[in-house]
C-alpha cells in the first residue's frame, strides 16, 4: 500500500470511536429508560404491532400534492393524511406544539393543540423524546406564515428511542465513528442518506444500461475452491460437511468466460469480491464489483463500452455528465484519450520500455529495484506509481506487459504485450479490460509458468491451478472481451468523494482497542 494510503487510514482508525456515554448520556438514557417502564405500566406498548403500508403517505407526497399559498390559512378537513417518523424537534407555546417529523423522503411539522386532543392526549405527545418515532394522522394545516402542515388528530408512538441521536448541530466530530456507527451518520446527516440513495441509483442505472443491450446477469459462487481470476491474496475458509478448503471470490471472470464457453453471449456479475489485502482510501478488502464478458469483441470495443455507459450512467443517475475531480471540470460525455501505456512513459521519461532494459527503466524509480523483479514488473512499478496518479481526465491506457495477465490474447503485433487496458480517471483505475485468450495450448503453458514464478516469489499464498477452465475453454471459447469495474470507485468519483469509506455503507475497520 502507498505511504500515503496507509498514513490516511490509520489517521481516520485514531480517530475517536463515538461512544457518548457520558455522564449526561447515561442519566438521559435511564430516564428514557423509565419513560419506557412506565408507559408498559400503563399498558401502552411502546414498540406496538403496526401496519401502515397502505394507509401511510410519504411526507414529500403530502408536500408536493397541496400548494400552501393557494389554500387559506387554518385546517382543511378533507385533506386528511396518516404520515410517520422521527421526531426531530419540538417547539411548545402555549397550549399548542410543534413537531417537526421527518421520514426519508421529507419533513413536516405536525401541530397539536389542546382544545383539539384534550389535555391528557396533549401532555402525552408532550412526553414525547426527541428521535422517537411517531405515527401521526392529521389534517393539512396553512400556518399564519403561509407554511404548509398538519393538524394531529391523532399521535401514536411506534419506537420509543433509549438514546438520543447525534446533535444535528455537531454531527458525530469525526470520520472514525462516522464509519464505525453509520447508523448515526445516517441519522445526524442528511447528505450520507443522499449519498446512499444516490449510491442506489448508480446500481440501477448500471443494470437497467446492460439489460437494454441484452446482457444477461449469471451469479457465480461465492465461496470457491480455486482463487482464480486474479493475482490477489484470498481469505480463506473451511467446509466442515465437505472437510475442504474454501476461498471467498476475488473475482468472477473464469465463471463468465465458461458461461460464453457454454453458449451464453453477452453475461455479467455484480456482486461482493473479497481480496486479503491493506485498506486504503482506493482499496477496500470487500468491495463491490461488476464483471461484464462481450462477445465476438475485443479490447477496443470494451473500452467504447465503458465509455458509454459511464456517460449514460451518470446521466441517469446524476441528471449531468459534469463531475469534479481534483480542482478540475471532467465531462463524461466527451470522447476519452486513448493511450498506450508505452506511449505514456516515453511522454514522462524519454524511455521507450520497448527498447529499454529493467535497468534502464529502474532508475526513475524512487526506491532501488528489487532484483528479483523482472521486466514487466519494473514497467508496472512504473506506471502504478509514476503515471496513473498523474491521469485526471478520463483516459483508456492500453497495451501493459503481458506477464501479469495469464488469462488475455497476446498482442497481435508484440508478444510481450497484452490486450489488456486500464480506463482512469481522476489518477484512479476505474475499469480493467481485455481481450480474452481464447487459445487452449496457449492458456495451459501460461498457467504452468505462472505457478513457477508464483512457487518462487510467495509460495505461501494459494493460486489456482484451474484445470476446469483451462479444460472448458478446449470445447471452443467464442472471441471475448471482457471489463472488471470497481462499482464503489465509480460511485466515489461520481459522487466526487475522495475514500472508499465514504460510499461503502458499512466499510472494515480497525478493532478498538
Amino acid at each position: 500500500m502507498p505511504v500515503q494510503d496507509q498514513q490516511e487510514e490509520e489517521q481516520d482508525d485514531r480517530s475517536q470511536t463515538g461512544d457518548t456515554d457520558t455522564r449526561d448520556a447515561v442519566v438521559e438514557f435511564d430516564e428514557r429508560r423509565a419513560k419506557m417502564e412506565r408507559l408498559r405500566a400503563e399498558g401502552i406498548d411502546p414498540y406496538p404491532p403496526v401496519s401502515l403500508w397502505e394507509s401511510r403517505t410519504l411526507i414529500a407526497d403530502v408536500l408536493s400534492a397541496h400548494d400552501a399559498a393557494a389554500l387559506e390559512q387554518g385546517e382543511h378537513p378533507d385533506l386528511r393524511y396518516q404520515i410517520a417518523g422521527r421526531l426531530i424537534a419540538r417547539r411548545v407555546h402555549g397550549k399548542t406544539a410543534f413537531l417537526d417529523v421527518r421520514d426519508l423522503s421529507g419533513q413536516i411539522q405536525a401541530v397539536v393543540r389542546v382544545d383539539s386532543l384534550g389535555e391528557e392526549t396533549y401532555n402525552r405527545i408532550l412526553n414525547l423524546d426527541i428521535g422517537d418515532i411517531v405515527g401521526i394522522e392529521g389534517v393539512v394545516y396553512v400556518t399564519q406564515r403561509g407554511q404548509l402542515a398538519l393538524a394531529v388528530r391523532e399521535c401514536t408512538l411506534l419506537t420509543k428511542t433509549l438514546r438520543p441521536p447525534p446533535d444535528k448541530h455537531h454531527g458525530l466530530g469525526d470520520t472514525g465513528t462516522r464509519y464505525r456507527y453509520r447508523e448515526l451518520d445516517l441519522l445526524a446527516n442528511e447528505e450520507t442518506r443522499e449519498l446512499f440513495i444516490t449510491r442506489n441509483k448508480i446500481i440501477l442505472a448500471i443494470r437497467e444500461w446492460l439489460a437494454e443491450r441484452n446482457f444477461v446477469e449469471i451469479e457465480t459462487p461465492a465461496l470457491q475452491s480455486l482463487a482464480g481470476g486474479a493475482g490477489s491474496r484470498p481469505f480463506t475458509t473451511h467446509h466442515n460437511a465437505l472437510d475442504r478448503d474454501l476461498y471467498l471470490r476475488i473475482s468472477v471472470e473464469l465463471f463468465l468466460n465458461r458461461c460464453i464457453v457454454g453458449g451464453m453471449e453477452n453475461v455479467y456479475d455484480m456482486g461482493k469480491v473479497f481480496r486479503n489485502e491493506g485498506i486504503s482510501p482506493k482499496h477496500s478488502p470487500e468491495f463491490t464489483i461488476i464483471e461484464f464478458m462481450c462477445a465476438y469483441s475485443d479490447y477496443n470495443d470494451v473500452a467504447t463500452v465503458t465509455e458509454e455507459m459511464f456517460r449514460d450512467v451518470a446521466q441517469k443517475a446524476l441528471g449531468r455528465t459534469l463531475i469534479m475531480r481534483n480542482g478540475e471540470e471532467i465531462d463524461l460525455a466527451k470522447p476519452w484519450r486513448r493511450v498506450t501505456m508505452r506511449e505514456l512513459i516515453q511522454e514522462r521519461f524519454g524511455l521507450d520500455f520497448m527498447e529499454s532494459t529493467r535497468e534502464q527503466l529502474a532508475e526513475v524509480l524512487d526506491e532501488p529495484m528489487d532484483p528479483a523483479a523482472t521486466w514487466a514488473e519494473v514497467i508496472a512499478d512504473i506506471y502504478s506509481e509514476k503515471i496513473e496518479s498523474t491521469i485526471n481526465q478520463p483516459t483508456h491506457v492500453f497495451d501493459f506487459p503481458l506477464e501479469p495477465f495469464p488469462i488475455t490474447k497476446r498482442h497481435s503485433k508484440h508478444p510481450e504485450l497484452a490486450e489488456h487496458f486500464d480506463a482512469v480517471i481522476g489518477g484512479i483505475e476505474l475499469v480493467s479490460g481485455d481481450t480474452e485468450l481464447n487459445d487452449p495450448v496457449d492458456q495451459w503453458q501460461r498457467f504452468v509458468d505462472q505457478r513457477k514464478r508464483r512457487l518462487v516469489d510467495d509460495a505461501d499464498v494459494p493460486h489456482p491451478n484451474d484445470e476446469e477452465y483451462a479444460r472448458a475453454i478446449e470445447y471452443g471459447y467464442s472471441p471475448t472481451a471482457g471489463g472488471g469495474m470497481g462499482v464503489d470507485r465509480l460511485v466515489m468519483i461520481l459522487t466526487e468523494r475522495d475514500t472508499l469509506r465514504e460510499v461503502i455503507p458499512f466499510p472494515i475497520v480497525r478493532e478498538l482497542r
